[in-house]
């Protein structure tokens, strides 16, 4: 597997009047994450137009450290917790940065 950084962005719409029990998941989540040891940064973002509306935008390692997160017991248990709040499908996409990093 790839051992250069990878980017996910996923967007999740959940149904109106589900937001807090979806922030409440999410925030448990990302305290999990971000101990991962291939994890750069995971955060979640919450759309300031509509409040149903909900980005993770996260940095990884490498895709092998994506696989690790998207098997892991945390993840498992945040996917069966917002499996009824959830709108429709999530959107996961993966990116790989094409520029340098500024700095």
């Amino acid at each position: 597997m790839s051992q250069e950084k990878v980017t996910v962005i996923a967007h999740i719409e959940v149904k109106p009047g589900a937001e807090e029990a979806f922030l409440q998941s999410g925030q448990i989540v990302v305290a999990a994450t971000r101990a991962e040891s291939a994890c750069l940064n995971y955060d979640l973002h919450q759309s300031a137009d509509d409040p149903t509306q909900f980005v993770f935008y996260e940095n990884w390692t490498s895709l092998a450290g994506l696989d690790q997160h998207a098997k892991s017991d945390h993840i498992q248990t945040f996917r069966a917790s917002i499996a009824d709040l959830i709108a429709k499908p999530v959107e996961i996409k993966i990116w790989k940065m094409v520029t340098e990093p500024a700095g």
